[in-house]
């Protein structure tokens, strides 16, 4: 039976008596069809809609949200002494509303984009800091510093008394955790990850940030230890994203690693950030231009939502970062896009498809044998005009000379 959604969960909060009157609402459309429908038939379609394979398991998982709620028991797990690990600083409020009384600390860096090369510390927070400047239009002078201080907290990481690292399962969080985990020797004693790829009842689970405070205290008892085996995969891993060729990290992206399950997928997600074979476009920029190509002329924040509400496989980028990545399709001599209204700011700037943007995506001709603009995935460059790794249609990688 085809329907219209019931409700659209976004935080990961739900009120049962909400709930019920969502189906009792529901009764009679279900009546109108079929006169011997139930209550408990409406609740079942409630429950589906939401995620959950029964009433009693959406009911149950109420329960259990409420009950963290109310008993976080944080000083019972001596979280009072703990350091609060994340890729940004998206959840450092929720957690104090949440009651969390821990130390927030957080590693920024979009590891996802720009030159990511396997250099000694000092060289490497330089080569990020310098991308970052550029890329965001930020001040070299203080992102150089905050770098600087983001990675020294990080080289301590191994020394703290209990720290907890927080994750989901897309490439901005897994390069976090491989990168915090490959500096370290071996797993410390308490040394905590909490990771997910879905919360029950959100319907499109986008990241931990988007979490109402009592879902965080919800995954606080669901922390796991990051044992040697953890450590060790994330050395191999980090290296291999580092590398000049991404060989290594397709070997890893196709294997089962179960110490750091995310990992492989979001490192098969990351590999489709290479050019793709016929059309030179990562799979962020062809999901663009597709999208502009259907609806455009389309507003640049309206591209960014329509990928990461609908047909981003695994949503990594925030805005500013989605706005970066498109600008070289805008700037370069041959540009795929056009855009118009740049009195306004960036969002509402409409975009448009070039004969070449649309000759680009239908496979005619590839984005790297026009393009102006040198790019990285990990230790990968792709320079315009210059034989470059490409990503097959088997999603291997293949030399394009």
């Amino acid at each position: 039976m085809s329907q219209r959604p019931l409700s659209s969960n976004t935080d990961g909060r739900l009120n049962l008596e909400q709930q019920r009157k969502r189906a009792k609402e529901l009764l009679p459309r279900l009546k109108s069809q079929d006169p011997n429908a139930t209550l408990s038939q409406a609740q079942w379609q409630v429950a589906k809609q939401l995620g959950f394979s029964s009433w009693p398991k959406l009911k149950a998982h109420v329960d259990a949200l409420d009950f963290a709620a109310r008993h976080p028991a944080f000083d019972a797990s001596d979280e009072a002494r703990t350091t609060h690990w994340r890729c940004g600083n998206d959840i450092a409020h929720s957690l104090q509303v949440a009651g969390f009384k821990g130390q927030f600390q957080m590693l920024a860096d979009p590891l996802c984009m720009g030159p990511v090369r396997d250099l000694p510390s000092e060289a490497f927070r330089v080569m990020r800091s310098a991308f970052i400047s550029q890329a965001f239009a930020l001040d070299p002078t203080e992102v150089a510093r905050r770098v600087k201080d983001e990675y020294h907290q990080l080289e301590a990481l191994a020394n703290t008394d209990h720290s907890v690292l927080w994750c989901e399962a897309d490439a901005y969080d897994q390069l976090f955790l491989i990168r915090a985990l490959a500096g370290l020797e071996q797993a410390p004693r308490k040394l905590e990850l909490i990771e997910v790829d879905r919360i029950p009842g959100v319907e499109r689970f986008i990241g931990i940030g988007q979490l109402a405070p009592d879902v965080l205290a919800w995954l606080w008892p669901q922390r796991r230890l990051i044992d040697d085996s953890a450590v060790q995969l994330a050395k191999q891993a980090w290296s291999a994203y580092c590398a000049s060729s991404p060989v290594g990290l397709a070997e890893l992206a196709h294997s089962t690693q179960p110490s750091l399950p995310f990992l492989a997928p979001t490192l098969r997600r990351q590999l489709q950030e290479l050019p793709g074979l016929h059309d030179g476009l990562s799979l962020t920029e062809r999901l663009s231009l597709r999208y502009i190509a259907e609806a455009g002329p389309v507003p640049f924040g309206r591209v960014f939502a329509e990928l990461m509400g609908k047909r981003e496989p695994l949503p990594f980028l925030g805005d500013m970062m989605f706005h970066a990545l498109l600008r070289p399709l805008i700037e370069a001599e041959q540009p795929l896009l056009i855009e118009t209204g740049t009195e306004h700011e960036w969002p509402r700037r409409a975009l448009t498809l070039t004969p070449l943007g649309h000759a680009v995506l239908n496979g005619d001709a590839s984005w790297l044998d026009h393009a102006s603009h040198e790019r990285w995935v990990g230790g990968v460059c792709l320079r315009p005009r210059q034989p470059h790794w490409t990503l097959g249609d088997d999603h291997l990688p293949v030399w394009r000379g």
